[in-house]
């Protein structure tokens, strides 16, 4: 054996004595495996509050009153839209636009039950598709439980 192989043998024992050195202090060590630090944590620090992007800062009345009032404002739109147009026209156009769209609306109630009245009272339609030979059984069993210790009957 040359003196490089035999260096590199004697290197490569030395580092496999390192790992089952290093694997048995591992095995025989007593390690903490949690650590708890109880030490107390700073509630308010010297930074100043920042005031966050969307909804500001208010409490949780403020915030659903808040919705309340969005909720309201929208919904009178509507409401002074209809005024204006009272106010600017005469009342057999008021009764035509008005009218027109629940008119509509009841012919096309109408026409959905129709519809599905007709849907219901179709047959529906199975579709079957077999290769080989194919045995339907189409028998029925009636269970029948009695007693304080349950016996079950299945009858055919």
């Amino acid at each position: 054996m040359s003196d490089i192989q035999a260096s590199e043998a004697r290197q490569q024992q030395d580092q496999a004595l390192q790992l089952i050195k290093a694997v048995n202090e591992a095995l025989t060590a007593e390690q903490a495996t949690s650590y708890r630090d109880d030490s107390p944590v700073p509630t308010i620090g010297t930074t100043p509050p920042v005031a966050q992007p969307g909804q500001p800062p208010m409490s949780q009345w403020a915030t659903d009153a808040s919705g309340i009032l969005r909720g309201v404002a929208v919904a009178s739109l509507p409401v002074g839209t209809a005024l204006w147009i009272v106010g600017q026209v005469d009342p057999l156009t008021l009764g035509i636009i008005f009218g027109c769209p629940v008119a509509a609306l009841l012919a096309l109630g109408r026409l959905v039950g129709k519809v599905k009245a007709t849907v219901e009272a179709a047959p529906p339609t199975h579709h079957h598709h077999y290769t080989g030979t194919v045995v339907q059984d189409s028998r029925s069993t009636h269970t029948q439980t009695k007693g304080v210790i349950a016996k079950t009957i299945n009858k055919p």
